[in-house]
């Protein structure tokens, strides 16, 4: 009976083997004959999908012959998972951003969970190796909890000891970083100054020392970080010095501006007396030196070719006998408007007559509306200006100025160009122009649309595959619009889409493609000098997901992604020097004005991602500052005092207030901002 049994299983598996339709029932029986075939695994991975893929095709053909769902709701499914990822995204990205502004941790600029876990659990005194594996160097004894009796007389011996912690001893799970006591030591300080009984349990596990910030290992202090508010305590005289003030810190060059009126549209010097005096007052604040704008529709005013230098010849001579270092910068872009004081220097008045007939060599708004207030980055390579491509006219302009300078260029006088790429010198688009009624804080509007940019469009539409992609946003709104008031710019908008980030990188790969062009022929005219590009701070709209002011401006950097950093890999290859306009601004404006601004998280974004590619780093007041509580700002900004790597600015430019304000308002205040950047000032 056992032999039939066993016969009948082998037949039965090679029937199975050879059509699994025609496979006859297992035969039942009670036998263990240790030849007995083992049952079949249950399919994993890509097999269980394809088995599951099979069942469902054969159940739905058997059933109706039609597909369970349509190919339109797959697609819809997709798209939802895409959107429930990107928000998922997005809360990952605040709570990165509250972890570095307000926690001090030094992650990276793409962390992500991993590197936000090893950061807790170094902080907590664990080691992490770069392969992940965590440990402690010292593993002590599990501690029995000590009866009350010898609690009571731990806390008798230690009566006469300071009590770190104030009223309410920190808990083994609570942060001393986010404890209201204004006396909490910094994380490895705090620690090291408290009596043994107030030592953490060394049982917890780490998941409870997730919020403890302690680090007591000394091979793990590139990780360590200081809390913003110090215990005097808990700190040695050095220590002091730098958390009450800025003694003994890294000197920064303090550089000023100087007014725009100085040289007439026929390139004279106005009044040299008045220069004289204001710099004889700059150099008795022991500023290093100032800056220049050289216009093109001054120099280059009439003819192209035609260059006219005279006045800055004789403004130069006498900035050069006061000792003063000098950087100067290539303007090619228009000045006036609400604060320019009845000062307006157009563009070339030959550039001009070429814009009556060919209005496509400006930037141009979705209306047709020109804004002549800098040429279409459309044209660096189209030959319109009298047989010249913009970025041509730009070098021609760079090195005249080069080789009537070479002197001072010689002297080392000259210690930095910046080059301007961009309305008010700034590497943007004309996006918030006020000749075309934009006001604060409106989102701005797309300026692509002159026929060069639409070309250079279509013809990234089609090598994508997709022409019909040759078009600006239809839905983006108008330059006073509010995200939430525009299908592009809204909570999961179009920006979004395949086609929002098809627009998006063109977009934004126009201005990286400028700014690389006009550079690399900037190295060939200005070898051996330090060039400069100023970067817009942007900030309105930022805490929102799309961040649409930034985004009209060029830059995209909505909050899933990084928007700066392939720019500044352009300006590392350059060896470009990055200058930050500083808002000057704290958090609460954000209340104020219903935008959703962070200039702090703006500024803390883009210096680390301008640090991160090695690139130095100077910065600009946006405004002129009057009061303290913005100088400080300003110094802090300047010289982060518990940035992990130490970074600081390179140099300073300063946007001065009017003479008769800083006279008799603010000259105490200048003095001192100015002392605090060179690293003077002890309270």
């Amino acid at each position: 009976m056992n032999t039939n049994t066993t016969m009948n299983h082998r037949f039965t598996a090679a029937a199975e083997d050879l059509d699994v339709h025609e496979s006859p029932a297992p035969p039942t029986t009670t036998s263990t004959h240790p030849f007995q075939p083992q049952p079949q695994r249950r399919p994993r991975g890509f097999a269980a999908t394809n088995s599951n893929n099979n069942n469902n095709t054969t159940t739905t053909t058997s059933s109706g012959g039609t597909p369970t769902k349509s190919r339109k709701e797959r697609e819809k499914e997709k798209e939802r998972t895409k959107l429930r990822e990107r928000h998922r995204r997005a809360i990952t990205s605040r709570m990165l951003a509250g972890l570095r502004q307000y926690g001090n941790f030094p992650l990276p600029a793409r962390a992500d969970m991993n590197d936000v876990i090893a950061a807790l659990a170094r902080e907590s005194g664990w080691t992490v190796d770069h392969d992940g594996t965590t440990y402690r160097h010292s593993s002590p004894s599990p501690m029995q909890p000590p009866p009350v009796a010898h609690f009571n007389s731990i806390q008798q011996n230690n009566s006469n000891v300071p009590n770190v912690q104030g009223a309410h001893p920190v808990l083994s799970g609570e942060s001393p970083l986010f404890s209201g006591s204004p006396k909490n030591c910094s994380m490895r300080s705090a620690l090291d100054c408290q009596p043994s009984a107030l030592r953490l349990d060394e049982n917890l596990s780490p998941a409870s020392l997730d919020s403890v910030v302690a680090d007591r290992d000394g091979k793990v202090d590139k990780y360590s970080i200081t809390s913003a508010i110090n215990s005097s305590e808990c700190l040695d005289p050095d220590q002091f010095v730098h958390a009450n003030g800025i003694s003994g810190t890294s000197y920064i060059p303090v550089y000023v501006r100087l007014a725009t009126g100085l040289i007439n549209n026929f390139c004279q010097l106005m009044d040299p007396e008045g220069v004289k005096e204001e710099l004889q007052h700059l150099k008795s604040l022991r500023v290093d030196g100032v800056v220049v704008d050289c216009w093109w529709g001054i120099v280059e005013a009439w003819s192209p070719k035609k260059y006219e230098w005279a006045g800055y010849r004789e403004l130069f001579n006498i900035i050069r006998e006061f000792g003063m270092k000098l950087q100067v910068v290539m303007a090619f872009h228009e000045y006036g408007g609400n604060d320019s004081g009845g000062i307006f220097i157009s563009l070339p008045q030959w550039v001009l007559e070429i814009g009556k007939s060919n209005q496509d060599i400006f930037f141009t708004d979705r209306e047709g509306r020109r804004n002549t207030e800098c040429l279409s980055w459309g044209i660096d390579k189209e030959r319109v200006l009298r047989g010249r491509t913009g970025i041509e006219m730009y070098f021609d302009f760079m090195r005249s100025f080069r080789t009537e300078f070479d002197d001072l260029f010689t002297e080392g006088l000259i210690s930095g160009v910046e080059i301007g790429l961009g309305v008010c010198g700034e590497l943007k688009y004309p996006s918030f122009s006020e000749r075309m009624g934009w006001k604060y804080p409106g989102i701005g509007e797309f300026q692509c649309y002159d026929k060069y940019l639409l070309q250079n469009l279509e013809k990234t539409a089609k090598l994508r595959g997709n022409p019909f992609w040759a078009r600006g946003p239809e839905n983006a709104g108008h330059y006073n619009s509010k995200p939430h008031e525009t299908g592009f710019f809204c909570e999961r908008g179009d920006y979004d889409s395949y086609y929002g980030r098809f627009f998006m990188n063109w977009y934004t790969q126009i201005l990286i493609d400028h700014a690389d062009n006009v550079l690399s022929l900037a190295s060939l005219a200005f070898e051996e000098t330090q060039l400069l590009v100023k970067i817009p701070s942007v900030y309105w709209w930022y805490k929102t997901t799309s961040h649409a002011a930034e985004l009209t401006a060029g830059y995209y950097n909505p909050s899933n992604q990084d928007g700066y950093s392939r720019l500044f890999e352009v300006l590392k290859k350059h060896q470009v020097t990055m200058k930050f306009v500083i808002s000057g601004l704290h958090a609460p404006y954000q209340e104020i004005d219903g935008a959703f601004s962070d200039p702090e998280g703006l500024n803390w974004q883009v210096l680390n991602s301008a640090w991160d590619q090695g690139l130095s780093v100077a910065g600009q007041n946006l405004q002129p500052c009057y009061d303290r509580e913005r100088l400080v700002r300003l110094v802090e900004t300047a010289k982060p005092r518990n940035h992990p790597d130490s970074r600081h600015f390179s140099f300073f430019v300063f946007q001065q207030p009017s003479p008769l304000i800083q006279r008799t308002i603010c000259l105490s205040e200048i003095d001192h901002f100015i002392k605090s950047m060179h690293g003077e000032v002890s309270s």
